[in-house]
């Protein structure tokens, strides 16, 4: 009874898929183009919705000067949550 619960449970878990990030669909896309051109930035590598939050990871937004700077907004809000100067 024991293995077969324990092999049971091995199966599970080894079939529940591990939640991944995932790029923007169309309209958040806009969305978030529109606001991060708001706050100033004109371009940007990658954007993702980071499971690990959730929140919008926006890697190496450029700003006019030529700064680059990492983002993270609220998947709701779009407010910004966390924001580093890339050297």
């Amino acid at each position: 009874m024991k293995k077969t619960m324990i092999a049971t449970l091995s199966m599970l878990f080894l079939a529940t898929p591990a939640l991944a990030d995932r790029a923007p669909n169309a309209e958040e896309a806009e969305k978030l183009a529109a606001r991060l051109n708001s706050l100033g930035y004109v371009s940007w590598e990658e954007i993702e919705l980071d499971d690990d939050g959730p929140y919008w990871e926006i890697d190496d937004a450029r700003k006019q000067d030529g700064s680059r700077w990492d983002i993270k907004l609220s998947p709701d809000t779009l407010e910004i949550i966390e924001l580093d100067r890339e050297d």
